[in-house]
């Protein structure tokens, strides 16, 4: 896979002159532990410290709150209980809406942004006739996350109904304009974290240790049972190199059966949910990315900002506009264990090739800043906001 030279992903959008006034609501189901809960709660304190009035919505309580609110964002919830019975369905899906319609409305927003399909079409229809800019995002590739047929269907027919909508990938883009306008689609990447400068990066290699490192829920779509293989194909056990999967979700017993099954059980450590993934990051000889699909990686985004090496697969959507191959990270085909185990075992080998992908790795930091990204997120609110008027 050559490394080809590629034009920037994300260019310097300076921030159009916005009405202090604005007041911006960001929905997301919860903010639980996960890529599009942190993008969210990320967007708002950064608003917030920018002197922007913005308040986050979400469906379930402060008790699956995982990531932490600036203290000038509003918190808002709902109720969100789930009917008693298939009976209870339509009765209760009208009270929800009716429920979201009166916290938006009670909040007032001059603009409000949903994340993820369900809760887009769930505010969508909440907010019909309001006259409230909707603006709309898929956090991952909808051409291989399936939400069931009703689901799509409904998507098809709603989401064009939005003033804007939000995608993270030039290929996702193509998906969408075959639903909504193209005048309507954003490509708006996720953007990387501050992290604080390592004061000596030769001393930050020398205190890497033998783990390899992957981050994410355990599903999977994530590919770990994958990664799992791979890890056992290259040996790396026998040459006492551990597997580190921090991260939650339905696959955990499956994943530590394989790993038993391969006689690689005590080499794989699933620790779950971390507050910092970062001082892992900082800590892993390299990190790996196995998913079948994604959306566009925040895990792969901060290790690599992290100074740390990275593999991934070439997946749809997200790695390959992030690594360029051979030069900061590696790309391996998706799916292909052989391949994975080949790439894993060239990084053990060679201290040297980790040190030299880890360092071209840091410049995802200017190219995927915070800064450039939210610029880009307020020119778009702006542009949706002057459109109604």
């Amino acid at each position: 896979m050559p490394a080809a030279a590629r034009e920037p992903l994300i260019k310097i959008h300076p921030i159009k002159k916005t009405c202090p006034s604005r007041r911006i609501l960001l929905v997301v189901s919860s903010l639980s532990a996960g890529g599009a809960e942190r993008v969210i709660s990320e967007m708002a304190n950064w608003w917030a410290v920018h002197d922007r009035e913005v308040a986050v919505l979400t469906l379930e309580n402060v008790y699956a709150d995982h990531y932490r609110l600036h203290p000038r964002v509003r918190r808002i919830t709902i109720d969100w209980q789930l009917p008693r019975t298939r009976l209870h369905i339509p009765a209760q899906y009208i009270k929800h809406q009716i429920m979201l319609r009166g916290a938006v409305l009670g909040y007032t927003p001059d603009v409000m942004i949903s994340f993820i399909d369900r809760t887009n079409i769930r505010m969508l229809f909440a907010l019909a006739g309001t006259g409230i800019p909707i603006i709309i995002s898929e956090r991952t590739d909808p051409r291989h996350h399936r939400i069931g047929l009703c689901w799509s269907l409904v998507r098809r027919l709603i989401y064009p109904f939005s003033d804007a909508l939000v995608v993270q990938t030039d290929s996702v883009a193509s998906w969408a304009s075959r639903i909504v306008q193209g005048r309507k689609i954003r490509v708006i990447p996720n953007f990387v974290r501050p992290t604080p400068e390592p004061e000596n990066i030769a001393e930050e290699a020398q205190r890497f240790e033998s783990f390899v490192l992957t981050v994410g829920r355990l599903g999977k779509e994530k590919g770990y049972d994958l990664l799992i293989r791979a890890f056992a194909m290259a040996k790396a056990a026998q040459a006492g190199w551990r597997l580190v999967i921090l991260g939650e979700g339905p696959e955990r017993s499956n994943l530590e059966r394989l790993a038993g099954n391969l006689g690689i059980g005590d080499a794989v450590l699933m620790p779950g949910i971390v507050q910092e993934p970062t001082e892992w990051m900082r800590q892993a000889a390299f990190f790996v990315l196995p998913s079948r699909y994604e959306g566009f990686p925040n895990a792969l985004l901060e290790a690599m900002a992290c100074g740390c090496a990275v593999i991934a697969a070439d997946c749809p959507s997200g790695p390959a506009e992030i690594i360029r191959h051979n030069v900061d990270g590696l790309l391996v085909p998706s799916e292909d264990v052989g391949a994975l185990a080949d790439a894993m075992g060239r990084l053990i080998k060679d201290e040297d090739l980790r040190f030299r992908l880890g360092q071209q790795a840091l410049a995802v930091r200017s190219l995927f800043s915070q800064a450039q990204i939210m610029a880009q997120w307020e020119n778009l609110i702006e542009d949706v906001c002057l459109s109604r008027k």
